[in-house]
């Protein structure tokens, strides 16, 4: 078995393995447990070995090929960064019909590979590209719709640490398998960096290999949207109980409505 990408306890600190009170059958294989509190956990290991593949799906596509959609304030500041760091365009603020479909468009644009941070809020573009048939990696919490999502990457999608971790590790492996660095060594960029608030526009980061793309379309955020960050309470239970393998399933709940978004903890 592979080695994680970065210390468990890394992954705990940010609560990357936190999700809702709520769950859709769609993410049940991802779910670990449920907490006393009614929080759905998210199993470690595959959140992992998800974010792992997607960086090498990544990989395989030059900067320009690539768009990432993030419509919420936390992970456009984290996908800034990002795409300070790769040379990948990233669209913010709300995603407006039309750009992955409607060629007549002045912002129309043609990406090989999506990468959505939010299915619910970011619907339209998943939509879009299921239509073009335009590959699409999903960061999905426990209460996210996979459809139309070609690779989910299970995860707290709200939380600001949680976000800024995904950022930051799929950065050292996209670059790693570009070959644009040659170990984790060389990847400097602190993790504090992707937890920042980020400048709309001209935002400077540390320096960073030359990316293979001199375009970069960032878009304006419109939407101040801030959701909670995630509690971190008994995460050292969690690192305990990560170490074993689970020994339960937890009965589905279908759910007619719901909260447009829980507070995490």
């Amino acid at each position: 078995m592979e080695n994680f990408l970065i210390k468990q306890e890394a992954y705990l600190e940010a609560g990357i393995h936190i999700g809702t009170k709520l769950k859709v059958v769609d993410m049940n294989q991802f779910i670990y447990r449920m907490r006393n509190d009614g929080l759905f956990v998210l199993d470690l290991r595959k959140i992992d070995e998800r974010i792992r593949t997607a960086g090498k799906l990544l990989s395989q596509y030059a900067p320009e090929e690539i768009l990432v959609v993030a419509s919420r304030t936390y992970s456009g500041n984290a996908a800034s960064v990002f795409s300070q760091q790769t040379g990948i365009k990233i669209f913010q603020g709300r995603f407006i019909p039309g750009i992955l479909t409607n060629v007549s468009r002045s912002d129309f644009v043609e990406p090989k590979l999506l990468l959505i941070c939010d299915p619910k809020g970011e619907h339209q573009a998943v939509v879009e590209a299921g239509k073009m048939g335009i590959t699409t990696i999903g960061l999905c919490d426990s209460d996210n719709s996979t459809s139309f999502i070609d690779w989910v990457v299970p995860c707290n999608n709200k939380g600001r640490r949680s976000l800024a971790l995904i950022f930051y590790l799929l950065s050292r492996e996209y670059l790693m398998g570009r070959n644009r660095i040659a170990s984790y060594d060389e990847f400097t960029v602190p993790l504090s960096t992707f937890e920042a608030d980020q400048p709309e526009e001209g935002a400077s980061a540390p320096a960073a290999p030359a990316p293979e793309s001199a375009e970069q379309a960032i878009q304006p955020a419109p939407e101040g949207d801030s959701p909670a960050e995630t509690a971190e309470e008994g995460q050292k239970k969690e690192a305990h109980a990560h170490k074993k393998k689970p020994e339960h399933e937890h009965a589905e709940k279908k759910e007619h409505e719901h909260k447009e978004h829980e507070k995490k903890e």
